[in-house]
């Protein structure tokens, strides 16, 4: 039997955080003073550590801390060299993804085989990001003769993120990449749940190259540490992944200090099946977009939408396949699907369930699953609307609610009646109906025939209460930088008059 709060401590010591989980600041461990934070194992349920809210005071010595290197790093580190010292940072995520990937099963309760394929994306981020270091460039503009017109790329500044418990190697990876590539400095909130591989992936990077303050991560409460940093003067935007709810009282905070802000929230994705797609291929499709992660994942294809005539063949299929699923402890390596991520995400979906049946759902689950954990079976509910609470409320949790369709209308119009825009797929063997699906949906994005593919390349966002703004790809280095215009009179003689140059 493993000595599960042993092996935590082990894991952080090797991976130079102490035993304990502390705030890191220019490049300093340091503890807060604020209420203690109960970290959780999943699996087994029993707390790991606690450690206190890092607080008002210590958010505010990091945001002037990244203000102070920040200077540096885009000033006196050409963009080339910002390049060379990103590539080195992948290197050292690949040369640690062992214990970086074990530390985030046992906190995250995600299996360990996707917490490998994670770690490698981050590296790949870093790697990306790395070759657009000294490749953005400004433009120059038609205007009137005798004048020149040049816009320049500008990092913004000191940026502040907020990312989530369900993902925080590869989210803190996918913000951080992008900001310091474009001579930004980052202060970075990750969940209070699940905040020690970003505490990790920013120790690496600095013992990589990565100038000391440049990243800072707080380890506390939103109510506090978050709000304190994003109310700081040397903030300039706020980049919030998380729920719905959380990322409104983000926009209002930022909003009242006068702050862009990007915001990554939920989804309720619309996976459309139609009567002349593959449908072993659908079947794999649909239980990988709800059921792997536990289904915890903004993209998860939780509405099936199905064609009436294949409708009930589908649910048999999901149904069979979803009892051979493995369901266990994320460390070890046959698991499949690990337990949800805490105790508090754990009631809600319980709940979800249970408002389901109660409202009239067929609600089919996996019958077996561990003694111990944090663990919901995957679940089909049928015999529901679209207007139903478990097809409109994010459940965020292995739990897919199927409903019928009659046309590809009909289908579009189920796909597009909800409060959210972030993704969907469509399933079927007809190219046409595959583009007028794909560009009828409300989606930031959709997948043809598959789910879940992504890439660092690819542009990724939502809208309506998905959120606003683009991660990854070039957009997010827009994201990350400011446009500046620069006027030159090249006349023998400059022009000075009232008015507007004509």
């Amino acid at each position: 039997m493993i000595d599960r709060a042993a092996l935590f401590r082990r894991l952080l010591s090797d991976l130079g955080l102490g035993e304990s989980v502390q705030n890191l600041i220019g490049g300093k461990l340091c503890t807060g003073a604020g209420a203690p934070i109960a970290l959780q194992d999943p699996y087994t349920q029993e707390e790991l550590t606690s450690y206190p809210d890092c607080g008002e005071a210590l958010a505010e010595r990091a945001c002037a801390a990244t203000q102070e290197a920040q200077l540096g790093w885009s000033k006196s580190h050409s963009a080339a060299k910002r390049g060379e010292i990103m590539q080195d940072i992948a290197r050292a995520v690949d040369a640690a993804a062992k214990p970086l990937a074990e530390l985030e099963a046992l906190v995250a309760g995600k299996p360990l085989r996707d917490c490998r394929i994670e770690v490698a994306k981050v590296a790949e981020m870093f790697r990306y990001y790395a070759g657009w270091a000294d490749k953005l460039h400004g433009e120059v503009i038609p205007v009137p003769s005798g004048h020149l017109n040049y816009t320049l790329r500008e990092p913004l500044g000191v940026v502040f993120q907020i990312t989530p418990w369900n993902a925080p190697i590869f989210t803190a990876g996918w913000q951080i990449a992008p900001a310091i590539a474009t001579g930004n400095g980052v202060v970075i909130k990750p969940s209070e749940l699940t905040p020690v591989t970003t505490l990790a992936l920013v120790r690496l990077a600095e013992g990589a190259g990565l100038p000391k303050g440049l990243v800072n991560v707080l380890c506390g409460l939103g109510p506090t540490t978050g709000q304190a940093a994003i109310a700081h003067e040397a903030v300039r935007k706020v980049i919030f992944v998380g729920s719905p709810e959380t990322g409104r009282r983000v926009a209002v905070a930022a909003a009242q200090a006068l702050k862009p802000a990007v915001l990554e929230l939920g989804g309720k994705s619309a996976n459309i099946v139609f009567d002349d797609a593959n449908l072993k291929q659908a079947c794999l499709g649909a239980q990988a977009a709800i059921f792997s992660g536990a289904g915890q994942s903004c993209v998860a294809g939780s509405r099936l939408l199905v064609h009436r005539a294949i409708h009930d063949e589908l649910l048999e299929m999901i149904s069979t396949g979803m009892n051979a699923i493995t369901l266990g402890d994320p460390l070890d390596e046959a698991t499949e699907i690990g337990p949800i991520s805490n105790a508090r995400q754990f009631a809600h979906v319980s709940d979800m369930i249970q408002s389901a049946a109660t409202e009239g759902a067929d609600v089919r689950s996996r019958e077996a699953r561990p003694e111990t954990g944090f663990f919901v079976p995957p679940t089909v509910l049928a015999g529901l609307t679209n207007r139903a609470k478990a097809a409109q409320t994010e459940i965020f949790g292995p739990v897919v609610t199927a409903i019928p369709f009659d046309d590809e209308e009909e289908a579009i119009a189920l796909a597009n009646d909800t409060a959210f825009g972030l993704a969907g797929a469509v399933w079927t063997g007809d190219l046409g109906r595959a583009h007028r699906v794909s560009e009828s949906v409300r989606a930031g994005t959709f997948w043809i025939n598959s789910y879940k593919a992504i890439h660092v390349s690819s542009p990724f966002g939502g809208s309506l209460n998905s959120g606003f703004g683009r991660s990854s790809g070039t957009d997010a280095l827009m994201e990350y930088t400011a446009a500046k215009s620069i006027w030159l009179d090249s006349a023998p003689v400059p022009r000075i008059a009232f008015g507007y140059v004509s």
